[in-house]
């Protein structure tokens, strides 16, 4: 998330935000601070720990629900919005209108189909039956290459798998891009890190799961089995790649002819695997991702047995269907991914689960429904406004800093004027009409869905760049930036409370939102993004100095955040977390200056006994208020990008010298940092 505004666009900004909707009268007559300042914690001094002194009844009086493994604002806006396209599909799925081929009738059928638990306990395994054949049917394990592009066509998780996108050096082209995968767990840590007691019992307790899975399956052998795909699995983890060393752009591209994929990984039959995943005929090339995995998987390829194989890959199948299948595969796969591995105490009701099913399947087609009912047109104008006015501010910034040279400002404001963004929608819906959903027939349905998925990415390659193409649904609380299309993308759903109140003041809307689309155009110029170009191509357009001030300064925060511990023993991975460490602080630092430019002298009105630069931070604090069951804060620390909560609020605030000004900040408070050791990037 990114940056704000130009003084020549201040008042545009101001109508931007009061306009639409009607918010104009509201905010004069009686604007509210948009603060819950219930939750605030007068016994947490907020100069010794801003998050709990904001969120501080909040996090005593709140029970994470017992079907989540975290609870928070994302989550519950996300949980909110289930009912509501829960009534879409069930309107579709009793419309007399839902013709044969329809949006309609598909979304319909694939929730009936799901909801028909009765029939889904009748089948059984009955569903997979003729895949599990066919894997049980192999003779020989020069059969494996067409096996694995066979089941990766259903997005069945096998060692290695490859995705479409923009070549990062000709974005002007698709290109499969070949990288790791395989493992039954959420790292590769799990597997090899037999000092970590959390993570040596998970791995314990996923043995036994795979053994009772092969066993509903009606294996024979399910001990051995299970014991020999774990061995196989850590064999891969340990010649796997870490997240943090998957976050280099660089190191992970890999330009290979597809007649020398062969060099590559020694053993293995690639022309096999590439006319069986549908890529020969259509490039002369694929990237790959991790090359020194793909020589270490051909090994362990080498020196694992046929019957251990086919152990492994009639696992990952069921696995990847169990949520589909009869309640005894239900229960065990949520046995152990729910509650051993999040803490999650109550699965769903099946009504959430088929929604999300549905979602996975179909999100646009259900997406075009939600926004039909559920955005108002003024909120994307009201967006697009916000957005414009921010990359604006980016632009000022830009000039103004001291640590970069005029001709690395040159080429960031070039690439800064080539930013496009998407908001709210599609201008253009995805076609779903090859997609066949049959009423009572649910494991087929996901299975279909999933190959037309593989197929619409395959058709891709050799085709112009799709640039109307969406990478989350409407209905996404999210938002993201992608560097290969130098764009920003704010879903529909995204623009509600707290990140935006249409009532409030607007210090509060500035924090918020305006925090979220400065942290995404900043991920243009973080660690990652700032290694490509406007035009999507991985490119160094530094000069060697710069570089060298932009990794000093991104080192500290990598220092600062690697210092932060959500639970005893397990600290946050500042180069895992340093790009969106790197958005946060400078989404609210550009967003800051909008708010003061906006402002235009005058002094903010006190709210809730709040002026408004507090009212401002807390704005953007309160967005990450959250919880998270203990197991589900390990995979979190272990695998995900962003820091936790907390630390997103805190480790942002001790940055931000407006802070300290704000409440009253001084050295021997816990929230303090030396203005030396404070990171100001952007």
């Amino acid at each position: 998330m990114n940056k704000y505004l130009l003084s020549a666009l201040t008042l545009s900004l101001i109508a931007g935000l009061a306009q639409a909707g009607g918010a104009t009268k509201a905010v004069a007559k009686a604007p509210a601070s948009g603060i819950a300042v219930e939750y605030i914690d007068p016994a947490v001094r907020v100069q010794d720990d801003f998050f709990k002194h904001l969120n501080g009844k909040w996090l005593t009086s709140t029970e994470i629900p017992a079907d989540k493994s975290s609870w928070g604002t994302f989550v519950k806006l996300d949980d909110d919005l289930r009912p509501q396209l829960r009534a879409i599909i069930e309107d579709a799925a009793r419309s007399p209108n839902g013709k044969a081929g329809t949006d309609a009738q598909r979304i319909g059928d694939f929730y009936a189909s799901y909801m028909d638990e009765q029939r889904a306990d009748a089948l059984g395994l009955a569903p997979l039956n003729a895949e599990l054949a066919r894997i049980a049917a192999m003779k020989d394990k020069a059969e494996l290459p067409a096996m694995l592009a066979h089941l990766g066509r259903q997005s069945i998780d096998t060692p290695f798998d490859f995705a479409i996108h923009q070549d990062a050096k000709d974005s002007t082209k698709y290109v499969a891009d070949i990288m790791q995968g395989g493992l039954g767990l959420p790292d590769r840590e799990y597997y090899l890190k037999a000092d970590d007691a959390k993570l040596a019992d998970a791995l314990a307790k996923y043995q036994v799961h795979v053994e009772k899975m092969l066993a509903l399956a009606g294996s024979k052998t399910a001990a051995l089995d299970a014991a020999r795909i774990v061995a196989f699995e850590t064999a891969l983890a340990k010649v796997q790649w870490t997240p943090v060393e998957n976050r280099d752009p660089v190191k992970t591209y890999n330009k290979v002819d597809l007649a020398k994929m062969a060099e590559v990984a020694p053993g293995f039959n690639w022309k096999a695997y590439l006319d069986g995943a549908g890529i020969s005929g259509k490039t002369s090339y694929v990237v790959v991702s991790q090359p020194s995995y793909l020589k270490g998987f051909a090994q362990v390829s080498n020196e694992t047995s046929l019957d251990t194989w086919k152990a492994y890959l009639q696992l990952r199948l069921i696995s990847s269907y169990a949520n589909v299948l009869s309640k005894p595969f239900v229960d065990e796969r949520f046995a152990f991914n729910g509650t051993v591995l999040a803490g999650i105490k109550e699965m769903q009701p099946r009504w959430k689960r088929a929604v999300g099913t549905v979602e996975t399947a179909m999100g646009e087609s259900l997406g075009k429904l939600y926004v039909e009912k559920h955005f108002p047109a003024e909120r994307k104008a009201r967006m697009e406004v916000l957005v414009k006015n921010l990359l604006a501010a980016y632009k000022v910034s830009i000039d103004k800093l001291d640590w970069m040279s005029p001709a690395t400002k040159k080429e960031a404001q070039a690439k800064l004027a080539k930013f496009t963004y998407k908001i709210g929608y599609p201008n253009k819906w995805r076609d779903y009409s090859a997609l066949v959903v049959v009423r009572d027939d649910l494991v087929g349905n996901v299975m279909r869905s999933r190959v037309f998925e593989s197929n619409r990415q395959l058709a891709k390659l050799g085709q112009p760049i799709d640039r109307e193409e969406w990478g989350m649904t409407p209905q996404t609380i999210n938002a993201y930036y992608n560097p290969e299309m130098n764009e920003i993308v704010f879903p529909a759903s995204i623009l509600q409370p707290p990140f935006f109140d249409a009532d409030a003041d607007d210090a509060v809307n500035y924090g918020a939102i305006g925090g979220a689309i400065g942290h995404e155009i900043s991920h243009g110029f973080d660690d990652q993004g700032s290694q490509y170009d406007g035009d999507g191509n991985l490119r160094n357009w530094w000069t060697a100095q710069d570089q060298k001030n932009f990794a000093a300064k991104t080192q500290k925060l990598v220092a600062q955040y690697g210092a932060y511990s959500p639970l005893p023993g397990y600290n946050v991975n500042g180069e895992l977390t340093l790009g969106e460490n790197i958005g946060d602080n400078s989404g609210v630092a550009i967003a800051y200056k909008a708010y003061k430019l906006s402002l235009k002298g005058k002094k903010a009105p006190v709210i809730d006994g709040l002026t408004g630069d507090q009212r401002f931070f807390m704005g953007f604090g309160q967005v990450w208020r959250a919880k998270m069951r203990e197991q589900q804060q390990i995979v979190q620390v272990k695998t995900d990008p962003h820091s936790p909560g907390q630390f997103r609020a805190n480790g942002t605030m001790m940055n931000q010298p407006a802070f300290y000004e704000a409440f009253k900040v001084k050295p021997g408070d816990k929230m303090y940092l030396a203005p030396k050791d404070r990171v100001i990037i952007w």
